[in-house]
């Protein structure tokens, strides 16, 4: 066997990816990680698991164009508003790119067949396979022995026999394979992206009924705070009534606005550093509370004297003052 061989290996820092690096590694292969993150799911695990291995780790940001299929995936959501075909697809598809481009032999993952019903079927592993142009360059050694070669196995750069037949959601192998390894660190399994999160979905989609055509910006700012869209309902699970389409036909853009309120300190300070021109951030000065970030075509004077109500409705220390003591300070930008 050839032992020149290179590997591009998507790497999420959990165990499956370890081992991969870990296996390809044993056999002499050139490993470089790397790792495709969003603003749903960052690149901090993957961080800390390169960084113990040893091994440099490439993080490239497709928030872009993650936003496009998240809005309409070709094959749908998973339980929560998780586009997981099409996420995976995507990446395959830049990897590939990026192996063509830099000449590297096969994109290994770290799917286990079965491991997860929606995404880690066969069926799925094909599509995701074609979907991303990756046919006979795709190598997922923990469950290769059940997959059909790549190319680089059929032509000895990759040692077959050294692959795995690993299936199902049960991961002893796994466990004995890292205690071989002498891995002892490696983060439990599961979570990471928000958009698996029932709460957070929820607001995702309300964002998406008020505001279609949101940006990268406006889907990072969803995650945080209390939000409040005209017609006034804040974000709770439940969709709004009137859509946007409503809105546009019957009332003017003075009155189409979206109003975020920060529930503590760390949210207060990120909305403040968030704030576009044409935007207006409200300050309670007097006491203490949740600061006010409102976004809108046209903001008028009843549009902050509402941000400001909302701002003493949840503060317990406004409540303690009267009206008129209440002293806030408006940053227009």
């Amino acid at each position: 066997m050839k032992n020149n061989a290179k590997a591009l290996v998507l790497f999420s820092g959990g165990l499956d990816s370890i081992l991969v690096a870990r296996m390809l590694g044993e056999q002499g292969i050139e490993v470089e990680l790397i790792n495709f993150f969003t603003i749903f799911f960052g690149p901090e695990v993957a961080r800390q698991s390169a960084k113990e291995m040893g091994l440099p780790l490439r993080e490239v940001d497709m928030s872009e164009d993650f936003l496009a299929i998240l809005k309409k995936p070709k094959h749908g959501w998973g339980a929560g508003l998780n586009p997981c075909i099409d996420c995976h697809s995507l990446m395959l598809k830049k990897a590939g790119q990026i192996m063509r481009d830099e000449g590297f032999d096969v994109v290994a993952t770290g799917e286990v067949l079965g491991e997860r019903p929606m995404s880690q079927n066969r069926q799925s592993l094909n599509i995701v396979e074609k979907d991303a142009g990756v046919e006979g360059y795709l190598l997922r050694p923990l469950s290769a022995k059940l997959l059909e070669p790549t190319l680089a196995e059929k032509e000895g750069l990759i040692d077959r026999e050294k692959m795995l037949d690993i299936s199902g959601r049960r991961r002893e192998r796994q466990i004995s394979l890292a205690k071989e390894f002498g891995i002892k660190n490696y983060p439990s399994p599961g979570g990471g992206c928000a958009l698996t999160q029932k709460g957070f979905a929820a607001r995702l989609l309300e964002l998406k009924k008020n505001k279609p055509n949101f940006s990268v910006h406006d889907a990072k700012l969803s995650i945080i705070g209390r939000h409040f869209f005209h017609p006034e309902q804040p974000i709770s699970g439940s969709l709004p009534q009137v859509g946007p389409e409503e809105v546009e036909g019957g009332r003017g853009v003075e009155d189409n606005y979206w109003l975020i309120l920060g529930r503590d300190k760390e949210e207060n300070e990120f909305l403040k550093s968030q704030v576009k021109e044409g935007e207006v951030f409200i300050i309670p000065v007097n006491f203490s509370g949740p600061e006010a970030l409102i976004r809108g075509e046209k903001i008028s004077a009843e549009i902050i004297e509402r941000a400001k109500d909302l701002i003493v409705e949840f503060s317990s220390k406004a409540k303690k003052l009267k009206r008129e003591e209440l002293i806030f300070d408006i940053i227009k930008k």
